[in-house]
């Protein structure tokens, strides 16, 4: 199985592919790629849980859409970090739940002064956190 990251929908966690885009509308997004259906029954047989982590990040700068990228593509290799990780056969599942505590960026926009001119300064953050628990084949 190909296939590391996984989310749950409804009686299956289904696998998905990180969509982290600074100009969609839902920038950090989790895409199924219907690469691999597992029942929770199943699931729950399969695997262990080896722990839960709450990534977050932050960037600045005068750019908006390129500190926005920034900031996601500082998470994507937070994402990547803890894949890497894993033991052999191992997954993460993304926690956060569509509509109820899914992470989102908050953007502080400052009108500076730089010899003179006034700029914008972009600052982003994340809230809440991403939650990806690390999970480990059953021996």
């Amino acid at each position: 199985m190909n296939s590391k990251i996984f989310r749950r929908y409804g009686t299956s966690f289904q696998s998905v592919e990180m969509d982290f885009d600074a100009k969609a509308l839902n920038d950090i997004g989790f895409r199924r790629n219907r690469e691999v259906a597992i029942p929770v029954a199943d699931f729950e047989a399969a695997y262990t849980a080896l722990g839960t982590v709450e990534l977050k990040t932050e960037a600045v700068g005068p750019v908006q859409y390129e500190t926005k990228q920034v900031l996601l593509d500082r998470l994507q290799a937070k994402v990547e970090e803890l894949i890497a990780k894993l033991p052999t056969g191992g997954i993460v599942v993304v926690e956060n739940e569509s509509g109820h505590d899914y992470p989102k960026t908050r953007q502080v926009t400052k009108n500076i002064v730089e010899r003179g001119e006034n700029k914008l300064h972009f600052e982003y953050s994340m809230e809440p956190s991403l939650r990806v628990a690390s999970f480990g084949p059953l021996a």
